[in-house]
This record gives structure tokens, sequence and C-alpha cells, in this order.
């Protein structure tokens, strides 16, 4: 079970960390999957700031093998993960939300291995 913890953890972490640099620099391929569903750029770019920072802790967490910094990671996206899911139903765009649905999965598989 250890492994597949690892996996999932450097997984995740490799794409926040591109999808959460790609938001926060306010590139149009970055927004726009954002923009699609009608969630502000400014408000995306914050969020691309912490998924950055989440995909940093799940790093530095496996890293120094730190539990705490792990676990704060994988909250954190399993939250943003959740609040994607439901703008993107809001938006009635519920077949664009596949891989929000399929990284939310995989953050409680990570959560739950820990």
């Amino acid at each position: 079970m250890q492994t597949a913890h690892t996996v999932i953890t450097l997984f995740l972490a490799v794409i926040f960390l591109i999808a959460g640099l790609s938001k926060a620099s306010g590139s149009s391929a970055g927004l726009s999957g954002t923009r699609d569903i009608g969630f502000p750029d400014g408000a995306a770019r914050l969020v691309g700031m912490l998924e950055t920072l989440a995909a940093l802790s799940l790093v530095i967490g496996f890293a120094l093998e730190n539990k705490d910094l792990k676990t704060y990671g994988f909250i954190f996206l399993w939250f943003t993960m959740a609040g994607a899911i439901f703008f993107h139903f809001r938006a009635n765009k519920a077949k664009t939300a596949f891989p929000a649905m399929f990284l939310l999965i995989l953050t409680t598989v990570g959560i739950a291995t820990l």
C-alpha cells in the first residue's frame, strides 16, 4: 500500500504543480477551463497559486517524510477539486467535471493511505 501512496502523492504533486503554475501565470491556456465555467480570472489565479503551494507541500512532505505537511496538501487539494466539481455542475457542464472527479478520487485514496 505504501507504493500506491507514493505513486499517488507524486502524480498529484506533478499534476497540480503544472496546473497551478499554468493558472497562476494567467496564461490563456491555463485559464481556459475556468473561463469556460464562468469562474473569474482573478480567483482562478489565486486558486492556481494555492494549488502550487499544495503541490509543493506534497513534494516537501514526501521528501522530508512529514505526514502533517502531506496531509495539509491533500486536504487543500480535496476541497479544491470538490469546489471545481461544484462550479462545473453550476455552469451545467457536468461532462467537463470528469477530470476533477478523477483527481478528487485519487486525492481521497491518497488521504486514506496516509
